[in-house]
């Protein structure tokens, strides 16, 4: 049989209008004891991730554990990036448990999920195993997700995989938001968020626009 290739992207990858993102406790008692990503990297992956979303329109629900008696707040890199949407406080740690959570997700309606959080082997772990037990299709952020140990994180990770969990990363996500240059309406938000969270990346668009005024989509 012979195949014939067509210019048309492929059924995995996400798209902004084609899944939710679950963004979890990303809050300053979890943060304190990870260490599997330094703070700065899991704070600018997680704001990447967040202003993405927002640019793009993705359906997005912001949760956290315990925020007013233990957890503590969202990082203000995330509620920045969602100004007034309402934050889901709950008392289990995995997600998938609690009501108002789920409730969201069914409003939503939408069948493929992307999640990211602290830590990566209980708040990320619980909901993508039990989305995926549902029947769900699962992305985690692994570069926006964080635990005590490179261990726990890293087999946590395995964990997710071997059960059917796709690994992506955050400059990831956006870029296959983006996915084409030519898209000239959302251009200079990707690569405005790039530029202000994107590393290294983020420093040679800021370089090359300013030597030499180049543009990827020209």
């Amino acid at each position: 049989m012979t195949l014939n290739a067509t210019p048309t992207p492929g059924s995995l990858l996400i798209s902004p209008k084609d899944h939710t993102l679950i963004m979890i406790d990303f809050q300053s008692q979890m943060a304190f004891a990870t260490k599997s990503i330094d703070a700065v990297n899991l704070r600018n992956n997680a704001a990447l991730v967040a202003h993405g979303a927002k640019g793009f329109g993705v359906s997005t629900i912001l949760t956290t554990v315990a925020e007013k008696t233990f957890s503590g707040p969202m990082f203000t890199e995330i509620t920045e990036a969602f100004p007034g949407q309402a934050l889901l406080d709950r008392t289990s740690m995995n997600t998938w448990e609690d009501a108002a959570v789920i409730d969201e997700v069914n409003r939503i309606g939408k069948k493929r999920l992307v999640m990211c959080g602290l830590w990566t082997s209980v708040c990320i772990v619980g909901p993508s195993l039990s989305a995926l037990d549902q029947g769900f299709e699962v992305y985690v952020i692994t570069d926006a997700c964080g635990d005590i140990s490179t261990e726990a994180h890293d087999r946590a990770v395995d964990r997710m995989v071997q059960a059917g969990v796709r690994p992506m990363t955050s400059l990831q996500y956006l870029l296959e938001l983006q996915r084409d240059w030519a898209r000239t309406e959302t251009y200079e938000m990707t690569t405005g968020i790039a530029k202000k969270f994107g590393g290294a990346y983020g420093l040679g668009i800021i370089y090359a626009k300013t030597m030499f005024g180049a543009s990827e989509g020209h």
